[in-house]
């Protein structure tokens, strides 16, 4: 169901009908059941003055200007869907969502310190929010939140999996069957430090696969996922028997290219504020254009 909604300074207006804004407890139970706000956030924000409302009309106090630990890269990110609540950014390979250390914080080069700078460059003064992630290596788009409020409910998606990331891989031989599941759980390799493996004791995983263009070498494959592991995809396929192209770390070959040939191609969500379903495409990387080319 589509809710209006609109920005008015630091509020959001919503008119969610005087049915629902008989009494403090009916507005407080809109929030919790309409914007899927947490309990506990919205009897604080009701605690704070945040809550208003106005004949049909509630407000809430939703745009807050914030300071960022993130010291602005030299240039932003690129911007592939936008508005006052979300903000989706692509991912180039080689770069990483988050610094993990402080020399890498130091060098600005993370794709936070991109979203940084893009926020400086259009005088928004919000906090860098990232909703999910991507393997350094590993291209598409991140789903940012602009505000603790609206963090709060992609937060929540996430974990419900109602947040669909759809990705693009180049596999090594044919897939067979050519569509399928992989149900198989994950754990971290023991032996070797920053690789997983399929394993008994793991956290359960679950990958969906199609293979849109079979090939005795390479195929495309696109996929889904249920859960959100550690280099899931590549771990899936590599116990297939099938690979990556390029993911030499579970034995693809890196004769083709340089990096998995893994794309998060789309991002579909229903936004936090109208309950619209958003959809964001992400273009293909041309390392990975000409690898295509080659099946």
């Amino acid at each position: 169901m589509t809710r209006y909604w609109r920005r008015q300074g630091e509020w959001i207006e919503f008119m969610p009908g005087k049915a629902s804004l008989q009494d403090e407890q009916s507005t407080l139970a809109w929030l919790i059941s309409e914007l899927r706000l947490p309990k506990k956030f919205v009897h604080r924000m009701n605690h704070a003055g945040d809550i208003r409302t106005a004949g049909d009309r509630l407000r809430v106090k939703w745009f807050v200007a914030e300071s960022d630990a993130y010291e602005p890269a030299d240039a932003p990110a690129e911007v592939l869907y936008e508005d006052d609540a979300c903000l989706v950014v692509y991912k180039p390979a080689g770069m990483a969502v988050h610094p993990t250390t402080p020399e890498q914080d130091k060098r600005r080069d993370s794709l936070a310190h991109a979203v940084a700078c893009h926020y400086l460059w259009t005088g928004q003064a919000s906090k860098v929010l990232h909703i999910h992630r991507l393997d350094v290596d590993t291209t598409g788009p991140v789903l940012y939140a602009k505000q603790p409020c609206t963090q709060v409910i992609l937060d929540e998606m996430m974990r419900e999996k109602k947040i669909e990331r759809i990705y693009h891989a180049i596999v090594q031989g044919t897939l067979t069957p050519a569509s399928g599941t992989v149900d198989a759980p994950i754990g971290k390799d023991r032996h070797h430090r920053g690789k997983y493996r399929v394993s008994d004791s793991g956290a359960p995983a679950i990958t969906h696969y199609e293979t849109l263009q079979p090939g005795s070498e390479l195929s495309l494959v696109r996929l889904t996922l249920e859960t959100g592991r550690t280099h899931q995809i590549r771990v899936h396929m590599s116990a297939k028997g099938h690979p990556l192209a390029g993911d030499t770390q579970y034995g693809g070959d890196g004769k083709l290219i340089s990096r998995q040939a893994l794309h998060g191609e789309s991002l579909r969500f229903i936004h936090p504020l109208s309950g619209e379903q958003i959809v964001v495409d992400a273009p293909w990387p041309e390392d990975m254009l000409r690898l295509r080319q080659k099946i």
